[in-house]
């Protein structure tokens, strides 16, 4: 295998493949820490789509596994590493062409979703889809796991911006789907089957985004709940009549950790906290404002704040976004993405309530509510065994939960190797076998993120 990595290295420009051992572990594990985690043979960060054909060639006829990473920012263990592997990283491929005629990007896949923003904003245009994590994580890494984030109640996810994309599939073949369209139906829709996909099926080395107009920075309202339950009911309410820019759900555990941190003057005694906002521009988005603040006030909130001014509003968006980092200096974490209809969105809570008093274990929610989405946030401390073990059962009777209430394992962050053990039982036999068909169609010998997505 050395002679055959010489031969790699070789063939690729000065520096792409890196060896180095202290280099190789800080590249082991996405931000899902998976203790699993294998040490790769090698890094390649490739510039270009043809390099990345190289790799791939060479994989295929020495039959290494390779795992395609972006920014690392996966939280269901995408982008382990695997012992003996390659992990193919997509950090250096940043460049972006912005056309504001078609209002599309033609992008590689190392930007950041926030470097995507800006750039596409100097033409007054907006890529909607905004993970938590927008400022750290990459457009590639957006594409493996269909990323959404705050602002797809309305807007939708990152399958519904591609418009196309270069995909290197597992032999090295290099194929170009879609392009800049808003229509075309030709053909399997085959840019739908890459997105989403966890690097299982080919490596994206560019994606041509749909943009939008710039979005309006319009009205926030903030409710204070002393129920749980209460503030779902609200958000039932609020869904069946509008579609707000945004509906966001933290528990008193999020509450409290934000509060830690930011001293914003957040509710410590609230059991929850909604987030809502409005883009629709003049009387459009305060009418919806207004009814957002109607309907929290019915449902017994005990405190609504409403504002118009954008930097205020936006520190309250701000406060959610940190949440995550906020629970998890309280402990380590393991990090869910289940989601189930909306109707059952209390029970879903609730059940992870008793869940976390079951195992005696600090568990918070929140929630992209408006869509179902939840992200219930696991302390735990890894050196302690009994706890660990604790939390990985709890991890699983929160899946179970989940679908028991007619939902699902992962909504944006994928299944990754973290949830593979529950993928066949929620797919079923039927659905997990033709999973099966599609991978080994394209990756006959199954060297592309094993153990990953299928």
């Amino acid at each position: 295998m050395d002679s055959a990595l010489s031969a790699l290295i070789a063939e690729l420009p000065e520096g792409t493949v890196v060896t180095d051992p202290d280099i190789l572990a800080s590249y082991r594990q996405d931000r899902a820490a998976d203790p699993a985690a294998g040490t790769p043979l090698a890094v390649v960060r490739p510039l270009r789509t043809e390099e990345v054909q190289s790799v791939m060639r060479w994989a295929t006829a020495n039959h290494v596994p390779v795992v395609p990473r972006g920014a690392g920012s996966g939280l269901s263990g995408g982008a382990t590493a695997l012992d003996g592997g390659i992990v193919l990283s997509t950090e250096r491929m940043r460049d972006i062409a912005v056309d504001p005629v078609t209002r599309t990007a033609v992008t590689q896949p190392g930007l950041f979703n926030a470097e995507v923003k800006k750039a596409v904003a100097e033409y007054g245009l907006w890529y909607p889809p905004d993970p938590s994590s927008y400022e750290i994580c990459s457009i590639g890494g957006n594409i493996a796991t269909n990323a959404g984030g705050l602002c797809c109640v309305k807007y939708g996810v990152t399958s519904d911006y591609v418009l196309g994309m270069q995909v290197v599939l597992a032999d090295g073949t290099a194929v170009r789907l879609g392009g800049p369209r808003l229509k075309d139906v030709a053909g399997l829709s085959l840019t739908k089957l890459f997105v989403g996909s966890e690097g299982t099926l080919g490596i994206v080395t560019e994606v041509t985004l749909k943009l939008l107009p710039a979005q309006y920075r319009g009205c926030t309202v903030v409710a204070s709940f002393d129920s749980v339950s209460a503030a779902a009911d609200a958000v039932v309410t609020i869904t069946g009549k509008i579609r707000p820019s945004m509906l966001e759900f933290m528990d008193a555990v999020a509450i409290n950790a934000v509060e830690d941190k930011l001293k914003m003057g957040l509710d410590r005694d609230a059991a929850a906290m909604m987030v809502a906002a409005s883009d629709d521009r003049g009387a459009a988005g305060r009418e919806d404002a207004e009814f957002m603040a109607r309907v929290f006030t019915e449902h017994g909130a005990t405190e609504v704040f409403s504002t118009d001014d954008p930097d205020e509003g936006e520190a309250f968006i701000a406060a959610r976004r940190f949440a995550i980092p906020a629970v998890e200096a309280k402990g380590s974490l393991l990090l869910e993405d289940v989601g189930v209809p909306l109707p059952a969105l209390a029970d879903l809570v609730s059940g992870i309530e008793k869940i976390a008093a079951q195992h005696g274990l600090l568990i918070s929610v929140i929630a992209h509510a408006g869509d179902g989405n939840t992200h219930p946030l696991i302390v735990f401390d890894p050196s302690d065994a009994a706890m660990t073990e604790r939390a990985n059962t709890a991890f699983g009777e929160i899946m179970d939960l989940a679908v028991g209430l007619g939902g699902t394992i992962t909504g944006e962050h994928g299944v990754g190797r973290m949830k593979l053990p529950w993928l066949a039982g929620y797919l079923g036999p039927e659905v997990m076998e033709l999973n099966r068909r599609i991978k080994t169609a394209l990756d006959p010998d199954g060297i592309l993120n094993p153990g990953a997505g299928i």
